[in-house]
C-alpha cells in the first residue's frame, strides 16, 4: 500500500470523528475529554534522557534565578 493510500485512507476517519464530537452535548464532551491517557511505556533512554532534562531544567532556574538576584544589587 503506498503512502497516498493510507493517508487517503486515515483521513475520512478523522473527519468522522470530528462530525460526531460536533453532536455530543456538553456533558458528554466534558466526560469523554477529561477521561485519562494511559501512561506510555517507555524504554530505559527515554527514562534516562528525560531525567537528564528534568536536571537540565533544574540547574538552568537555578541559574537564572541567582543571576536575577544579582543583579538586583
Amino acid at each position: 500500500m503506498s503512502l497516498e493510500t493510507r493517508s487517503s485512507q486515515a483521513e475520512p476517519d478523522r473527519h468522522g470523528d470530528e462530525d460526531l464530537i460536533m453532536y455530543l452535548e456538553r456533558d458528554q464532551l466534558v466526560s469523554e475529554t477529561a477521561r485519562p491517557v494511559p501512561l506510555a511505556r517507555l524504554g530505559q533512554r527515554a527514562v534516562v534522557g528525560l531525567w537528564g532534562l528534568r536536571i537540565f531544567v533544574i540547574l538552568v532556574s537555578a541559574m537564572v534565578i541567582y543571576t536575577f538576584i544579582a543583579r538586583l544589587h
